[in-house]
């Protein structure tokens, strides 16, 4: 179930930083985060903390919600 979320959560990074054409340099920069940082959570490495999602969604300027569109109530469900 972690690797699944995990997984999700960075393809979606993954999604919406390359609709914004952006590097994960570049990202992790607008951030204030470290680029190997942003890799490892496309990479689904790493468990990002919270205030990063809020980091990340800000750089993005998208609603930190956005971030988990993922997670439909059905995936959801399946996860648990």
């Amino acid at each position: 179930m972690r690797d699944e979320i995990l997984r999700l959560f960075g393809e979606r990074l993954r999604e919406l930083r390359t609709e914004r054409n952006l590097s994960q340099e570049h990202l992790a920069e607008l951030a204030a985060l470290d680029r190997n940082y942003i890799g490892q959570i496309e990479r689904a490495e790493r468990n990002v903390a919270l205030v990063n999602i809020i980091r990340i969604a800000k750089a993005l300027e998208v609603e930190p919600g956005e971030l988990f569109a993922p997670f439909t109530s059905a995936q959801v469900a399946r996860l648990r």
